[in-house]
């Protein structure tokens, strides 16, 4: 026969006959909407998620063959995201017709694109160029995520978005932000700037994390891009420091520049010397060459004589 229940086979149909808890443990990602776009034979996949940092949304896009890439934007940049895509729209109805394919394949350099814009946010880097190829034109989109010092290179994603189909994105991605975006109130912070120097533009963006507001200082170059961020708190100390420099520059330039004019004028003082001298022995030597021809003159008169 059956052997009799213990008491832990009893507790654990004791346990079993409980209501079921959820095991959802509080830090996992839940999926919160999605939405699909479809765009010429491309997918593309909108999802809002949260975890305990808060709320995200990650873009997919499925190729025709099942290749896929994905991006991941905080609520904040998915604004701003789209707030771009609505100026990549506003341009590229302003152009006029696609090259024709067979021009197209002809060219053999690359081409430039026909629009970018940059965005930084934390250790995230977004580019956005409005390109063109045989197949048509389309939006690029590359991620890329630093993972910090000794990490190894950043890692990147890039989507391709048909130009044909931005709109219907846009619209799709602004409803998801209209119904899951941050009720908060955004924090007020001053507007970005940015100055050119050179080949070289730096760009001055305020943003603010949970660890509180910072600068992100972006060094862009046609080849090149790097940025810096500063926490809020040492942006004195910063400007302090950029002032005492620049201070001390000032004073080293003006020194130079006092140099150099002292040794400018010390050698127009020994070339208006040295013109007097030549000047003083020109004269001396007319005059010896005057008395010699006087001499001379006076010998052939007494000799005729």
């Amino acid at each position: 026969g059956r052997p009799a229940a213990g008491p832990l086979s009893a507790a654990s149909r004791a346990l079993s006959s409980l209501p079921q808890i959820s095991r959802e443990r509080p830090h996992e990602t839940q999926e919160l909407a999605s939405k699909r776009v479809d765009i010429q034979n491309k997918r593309f996949y909108l999802d809002v998620k949260q975890n305990a940092k808060g709320r995200f949304l990650k873009i997919a896009e499925v190729g025709a063959g099942g290749n896929k890439s994905r991006l991941t934007l905080s609520m904040s940049v998915a604004v701003e995201f789209r707030d771009y895509l609505g100026d990549f729209i506003e341009h590229y109805a302003q152009l006029g017709p696609s090259q024709p394919p067979e021009l197209a394949q002809a060219a053999d350099e690359p081409r430039r694109a026909l629009k970018s814009e940059f965005l930084v946010r934390e250790n995230r880097k977004y580019y956005m160029d409005l390109k063109e190829n045989q197949r048509g034109r389309f939006l690029r989109v590359r991620q890329t995520v630093n993972r910090g010092p000794g990490l190894g290179a950043a890692q990147g994603q890039t989507i391709a978005l048909p130009a044909q189909g931005l709109i219907e994105f846009r619209d799709a991605l602004a409803k998801l932000i209209d119904d899951y975006g941050v009720e908060e109130e955004p924090a007020e912070l001053p507007e970005g700037t940015s100055l050119t120097v050179d080949n070289k533009r730096f760009f001055f963006d305020v943003g603010s994390n949970k660890y509180g507001v910072f600068m992100r200082v972006s060094e862009v170059k046609p080849t090149y891009r790097n940025s810096i961020t500063v926490p809020y708190k040492v942006w004195a100390k910063f400007g302090h420091t950029f002032c005492k420099y620049s201070d001390e520059m000032k004073k080293i330039q003006e020194k130079q520049r006092d140099k150099r004019a002292a040794a400018a004028q010390l050698l127009k003082q020994k070339q208006k010397k040295h013109k007097k001298y030549k000047t003083k022995q020109k004269k001396k030597s007319k005059k010896v060459i005057t008395l010699y021809m006087n001499c001379v003159s006076y010998l052939i008169k007494n000799i005729k004589n």
